[in-house]
């Protein structure tokens, strides 16, 4: 098995960040490629970026999961506890086959690191191929 670590600033807002280019660097022929944030408040999906859904999905998580007092962990910027809540509906991993060196993504996917707490703006990504 390979694997890495490479360092992401999210910033301080709730943000889509795009791993694909980093992602399609680290593979080589054929196997498996999995995506990993070790974080509680963070996670990792496949979507279409750039024509509009990185936006919608922060804005349907906002409306899913709203930043206000009604969560039982308030430590951190007022609602964080939304974000310990956050892996539960987009996973901290996910797997892409690998063929030939080159994911074996559909035309506007996109791996993306999903992170809304503003209150950690660094994160790790763990790639491996197995």
């Amino acid at each position: 098995m390979r694997t890495e670590t490479i360092q992401v600033r999210t910033g301080e807002r709730p943000r889509v960040y795009d791993l694909t280019d980093a992602c399609a660097r680290f593979v080589d022929g054929d196997g498996l490629l999995n995506v990993f944030v070790p974080h509680a408040t963070a996670g990792v999906a496949i979507l279409e970026t750039g024509a509009g859904s990185d936006e919608d999905l922060l804005t349907a998580l906002d409306e899913l999961l709203p930043r206000d007092a009604r969560w039982q962990h308030r430590h951190g910027s007022p609602g964080h506890g939304r974000d310990h809540v956050l892996p539960a509906f987009i996973a901290p991993s996910i797997v892409v086959p690998v063929v030939g060196g080159q994911l074996q993504l559909g035309t506007w996917q996109s791996i993306c690191l999903v992170d809304t707490n503003v209150d950690n703006p660094e994160r790790t990504v763990r790639l491996s191929q197995i």
